[in-house]
C-alpha cells in the first residue's frame, strides 16, 4: 500500500452498496494523517484556481429560471451517481476527514487518487485506483471478462457485478442506480412542464425516458435538434474515460449552459465546410468514406454548473456530443464551446505558461482567439474521419478498446490543426491564423500534459508533443529552455500524423494504437524539467468551480 498525505489516525470502513460499489463486501482503508502533511495538501489544493461559474440570466423568463432550479437538482444527482461509479460511498471517508485541505482535495478528485499525478493515492490505506473504477468487480480479470458469455457485457449502460453464485452478471444503470434515476427523471418531467421552448420541452421529456430505459439514442436525436433554446442541458452517462480497463462503460455527468446566440451565429458558419474538409483528409478514400451528418452545429455558451465526470480534477472547456456513431452519421454532432471557462483557463493558465516555455519572439502568437479556435476545431474534428473500421472489426471504439479515448483525442487535436491549415488555404481564415494556432497549441500542450498520464487528453498531448519534437516542428533551445515552432515542419508533421492516426482507426489496429501510446505517450526527462519550471511559477493546473443557484442569482426561486 502506498502511504501519502493525511491528518490524524482513523480507520475507515468503506462499505460499497449494491448499486455503487464493487462486489467486495467490505474494504478497510487506514487513513493516517499527519499534521506536517497539511502544507503539502494545501499546495495541492492551490493548484486549482477557484473560479465562479456565472452568467447573465436577466433575459430569461421566470419559467426558465424555475427550470434552471430543477436542472441544478438533476445535476447534483448525476454528480452523486458519478461518485458511486468512480469511488463508492464518499460519506464514509469525507465524514472522517478533519483537515479542510484533505477534504477539499478528496472532493476535487472524486476520491483518494490524484488524477493529475497518475492516479496515485494521496490517502494512506488506499491502493492504486482500479482501472475499471467501480464498473467491475475488483477481483475480476480481463481473461474472465473476455470468456464470459453475455450479450450486453460491453454495453455502455451496465455495471458488472457478481451474483450469489459468484458469477459475473450485468446490471443496467436504471436498476443499479434506480433510486437516483427515478428522482432525476421525475425532476426532468417537472422541468418539461415549465418549458415554453418546444425543443427544450421535447428534449427534457425524451431524456427522462432515456434515464428510465437506458436507451439514449432517441433523446440524443432530439437533442441534436435543440438549437434555439436559451438553456442547454447535458446529463446522463456519456464519456468512457473513467473505464480505463476496457473503455466500455460510461460515466454520469451534467452541464447546465446559457447560450450566447450572437456568437453562436458567427461560429456556425464553419459547419458548412465539414463535407469538403472530410474529403481533403490526407488518406485514401476508404478511410474517409463516411459523410459527416448535416445536423452539426457550433454553439457558444456560459457554463453555470459542472457535475460528475466533467468536474473531476481537469475541467472540460468544450463538448462534442453525442458520442454515438449512429447519431453522428445520421445527424452529425453538436460542438458546445464553454467560453467563460475557456477565458479563465487562457488567462490563468495558458498565457502564463507560454511566457515560461515559448520563445519570446513567438509569444505574440499566443492569443485567446487562437485558443478558442484550437478548441473549436478540436471538437469539430471529432466528427471527421471514420467511425466504423474498414475491415469488419466493428466500430473503431470497440476495436481499439481502452486505447480508443487517447487516440481519438489525439485525432481531434491533429485534424483540428489540419483543418485550420486547409481553411487558411481556402482564405476562409487569415494567414496569421496559422502561426497563432500553431504556437497557441504548443503552449496548450504544456497545459494538457500537466493533466498527467491518467488523462486521455494528457496521454494524447504527450504523444503529439513527442511527435512534433521528433519531426523538428517544435525545437528547444538548450540554453534558455524556450521552444520555437517551425511553421513548415509543423505543417508537414500535422499532415503525416493525421494520416497515421486515421489509418490506425480505420484498420481498428489495436496493436498499433497500443504501441503508439506506449512509445510516444510518455514524459521525457527534459519535459519533466520544463514542467517543473512551470510548477515553480505556481501557475494553476486547473480550476475549481464555485457554482450553484445562488451564484447566478436564483436564490428566490
Amino acid at each position: 500500500m502506498k502511504k501519502n498525505f493525511l491528518f490524524g489516525l482513523v480507520i475507515v470502513a468503506i462499505l460499497f452498496s449494491a448499486c455503487g460499489g464493487s462486489n467486495d463486501n467490505k474494504k478497510t482503508a487506514k487513513v493516517d494523517i499527519k499534521a506536517k502533511e497539511d502544507s503539502l495538501l494545501n499546495a495541492k489544493v492551490a493548484e486549482y484556481a477557484d473560479f465562479k461559474l456565472t452568467a447573465d440570466i436577466s433575459k430569461l423568463s421566470d419559467k426558465e429560471k424555475k427550470i434552471l432550479v430543477k436542472l441544478f437538482e438533476v445535476s447534483r444527482i448525476m454528480d452523486d451517481i458519478y461518485w458511486l461509479q468512480a469511488f463508492g460511498d464518499k460519506s464514509q471517508v469525507l465524514d472522517t476527514i478533519k483537515s479542510k485541505a484533505a477534504k477539499k482535495y478528496f472532493s476535487i478528485n472524486y476520491g483518494p487518487w490524484d488524477r493529475m499525478d497518475g492516479n496515485k493515492p494521496f490517502i494512506a490505506g488506499f491502493q492504486e485506483k482500479p482501472l475499471g473504477a467501480n464498473f467491475y468487480p475488483t477481483n475480476m480479470t480481463k481473461a474472465e471478462f473476455e470468456e464470459w458469455k453475455s450479450k450486453d457485457k460491453k454495453s455502455q449502460y451496465t455495471i458488472v457485478r457478481r451474483d450469489e453464485a459468484g458469477q459475473l452478471a450485468s446490471v443496467p444503470y436504471s436498476v443499479a442506480y434506480g433510486e437516483q434515476i427515478g428522482k432525476a427523471a421525475k425532476l426532468l418531467d417537472q422541468a418539461a412542464k415549465l418549458a415554453e421552448n418546444k425543443q427544450l420541452k421535447k428534449y427534457l421529456l425524451a431524456r427522462a425516458k432515456s434515464l428510465r430505459t437506458d436507451n439514449y439514442y432517441p433523446s440524443d436525436l432530439v437533442w441534436m435538434d435543440m438549437k434555439n433554446s436559451n438553456i442547454d442541458f447535458v446529463a446522463g452517462p456519456i464519456e468512457n474515460y473513467e473505464d480505463e480497463l476496457f473503455n466500455y462503460k460510461t460515466a454520469f455527468e451534467a452541464y447546465i449552459l446559457i447560450k450566447d446566440h450572437s456568437e453562436t451565429k458567427y461560429y456556425n458558419q464553419f459547419i458548412k465546410y465539414l463535407p469538403k474538409l472530410q474529403k481533403s483528409l490526407p488518406v485514401q478514400k476508404k478511410y474517409k468514406k463516411e459523410v459527416p451528418g448535416k445536423g452539426s452545429d457550433i454553439g457558444v455558451y456560459s457554463a453555470i454548473y459542472y457535475g460528475g465526470d466533467c468536474n473531476a480534477a481537469g475541467k472540460t472547456i468544450a463538448i462534442n456530443l453525442p458520442n454515438d456513431p449512429k447519431v453522428q452519421l445520421k445527424k452529425g454532432s453538436r460542438k458546445l464551446m464553454l467560453k467563460n471557462v475557456m477565458e479563465a483557463k487562457f488567462n490563468l493558465i495558458v498565457k502564463p505558461i507560454s511566457e515560461v516555455v515559448i520563445d519570446p519572439s513567438q509569444t505574440k502568437f499566443v492569443t485567446f482567439n487562437a485558443f478558442f479556435q484550437n478548441t473549436m476545431f478540436h471538437e469539430v474534428a471529432h466528427g471527421l474521419g471514420i467511425k466504423n473500421t474498414i475491415n469488419r472489426k466493428g466500430s473503431v471504439r470497440d476495436a481499439l478498446k481502452e486505447q480508443y479515448s487517447g487516440i481519438e483525442e489525439n485525432k481531434a487535436d491533429i485534424l483540428g490543426l489540419y483543418m485550420i491549415g486547409d481553411l487558411v488555404k481556402q482564405k476562409v481564415l487569415p494567414k496569421k491564423a496559422l502561426m497563432e494556432n500553431y504556437v497557441t497549441f504548443a503552449a496548450g500542450i504544456f497545459r494538457s500534459v500537466r493533466f498527467g498520464a491518467a488523462s486521455s487528453h494528457g496521454k494524447a498531448n504527450m504523444a503529439t508533443f513527442n511527435y512534433f519534437v521528433d519531426k523538428a516542428a517544435l525545437t528547444r533551445d538548450e540554453k534558455t529552455g524556450y521552444y520555437t515552432v517551425n511553421e513548415r515542419a509543423m505543417r508537414q508533421a500535422i499532415k503525416n500524423l493525421s494520416h497515421e492516426i486515421l489509418v490506425i482507426q480505420g484498420n481498428g489496429d489495436y496493436e498499433a494504437a497500443l504501441k503508439r501510446a506506449t512509445e510516444k505517450g510518455i514524459i521525457s526527462e527534459t519535459l519533466k524539467k520544463d514542467l517543473k519550471r512551470i510548477d515553480d511559477k505556481r501557475i494553476p493546473r486547473d480550476l475549481n468551480f464555485i457554482q450553484g443557484p445562488s451564484e447566478i442569482g436564483l436564490s428566490k426561486f
